[in-house]
């Protein structure tokens, strides 16, 4: 079956990102690595199974549904900076809306950061990723792919505020009302010089991306 490479990689992808995160075998792995260990083997295992998927829709049949255009590719160049960006200023900062947020206790809704902009940064970059990725890359496999992942991240930050919102109770409202009072500039940002630093690493991570993807993945996106 020519699409089986590409079916086994999307239900290993969905597998190793859903199992490890699941009672019982969550407890059972950060008992046995650690919570930092199991967070460093997530992630590796979550990159090397999404790495498996791009390679297995690149090499499954290729039917088009639109073309090709170079300007496709400077839009892309352009969301997977945003991208970067918001995954950066989103990562393991105090964020009681979302997941992926650390020390959520010192979270000020007067100085929210990105997450005044969206409550959810990290699935707004996912979104924002698979969007630079669905515009240049027109056949079946590739918009099966990343309309899958913008799907996904679009419609899991209304599960999470569902989730949340069980969990905080009122508390929920009260700090989403209490953020949104901040409407001067200063509100957007946490911490000037931290959300500069955190710009430069998205700046370096753009980079690295660049010279890794003709490596890693086989398409140079800069041509």
């Amino acid at each position: 079956m020519a699409w089986a490479g590409f079916i086994v990689a999307f239900i290993a992808f969905f597998v190793t990102h859903s199992l490890p995160v699941r009672p019982p075998l969550r407890p059972i792995l950060v008992r046995a690595l650690g919570p930092r260990g199991f967070g460093l083997a997530y992630g590796a295992l979550s990159l090397g199974a999404l790495t498996w998927l791009i390679i297995a829709a690149g090499q499954a049949p290729f039917v088009p549904l639109w073309s090709w255009a170079p300007w496709q590719n400077g839009v892309a160049l352009i969301l997977m900076g945003l991208s970067c960006i918001i995954f950066s200023l989103g990562l393991g900062r105090p964020n009681p809306f979302s997941f992926g947020g650390a020390q959520n206790y010192l979270f000020d809704p007067q100085r929210p950061g990105i997450v005044r902009l969206t409550r959810h940064p990290l699935l707004t970059a996912l979104a924002v990723w698979a969007l630079a990725h669905l515009i240049p890359n027109g056949d079946l496999a590739h918009v099966i792919l990343f309309g899958v992942f913008a799907g996904f991240a679009s419609f899991g930050g209304l599960l999470v505020d569902r989730r949340k919102r069980r969990e905080m109770g009122q508390g929920w409202q009260m700090l989403k009302d209490d953020m949104g009072r901040q409407a001067h500039a200063v509100a957007f940002m946490s911490a000037p010089v931290s959300d500069a630093l955190r710009i430069v690493v998205a700046g370096f991570v753009y980079v690295g991306l660049l010279w890794l993807h003709p490596r890693v993945i086989g398409v140079n996106p800069i041509i």
